[in-house]
């Protein structure tokens, strides 16, 4: 189906004014009536597009908010990881995309649909994108052979979801700093 410029458009009205909702009001307070009432669309055009509150959300960060999070290739690992890092730091930790971001998360553990559309369309994607960039690293000899791609992965991601959604502690740059150190140094890079 082909989505007509008034069609486009209209969408991407609804997706601002969800955007502008959720950080006035917050996630818990956002409703698709009241999207919709703001919006100047009908409640069942939303449902139809959007099957929930969170799936409207995270469209509307993913389309009007897309991170770019890739990486780039200096030939050096660690300072490749650095900058991406402190790219999502910068994303995660500010609005509109943290706080909205935070909320997803939450609402994902009630809702599996959700959950697995935020899997597939951010966090898949973002782990395969620093996993590849582990195993390039691997593979031009920056890292040992016996480099665990999988388990840096997660030693890198958990420390700041802990404290994105745990603690909620500020993940600022120097943080991302002492965690590559750690990484590095405790792995045998």
């Amino acid at each position: 189906m082909t989505v007509s410029p008034r069609g486009s458009a209209r969408t991407e009205a609804i997706m601002r004014t969800a955007l502008e909702l959720g950080r006035e009001t917050g996630y818990a307070k956002l409703s698709m009536e009241a999207v919709a009432a703001r919006a100047g669309a009908g409640k069942h055009t939303l449902y139809r597009r959007w099957p929930s509150k969170g799936a409207l959300l995270l469209d509307s960060l993913l389309h009007l908010h897309a991170p770019d999070l890739d990486y780039p290739d200096t030939g050096d690992v660690v300072a490749d990881l650095r900058t991406q890092i402190h790219a999502a730091v910068d994303l995660l930790g500010n609005p509109p995309f943290g706080p909205l971001y935070r909320a997803l998360i939450g609402e994902a553990q009630h809702d599996p649909r959700l959950a697995a559309d935020l899997n597939k369309r951010f966090v898949t994607p973002q782990t395969e994108k620093t996993v590849a960039r582990l195993r390039t690293a691997r593979e031009r000899g920056e890292l040992s052979p016996a480099f665990d791609l999988d388990l840096a992965m997660a030693v890198l991601s958990g420390p700041l979801y802990f404290r994105l959604l745990i603690t909620q502690e500020p993940l600022t740059h120097a943080y991302v700093d002492r965690l590559l150190r750690a990484l590095f140094d405790g792995m045998g890079a």
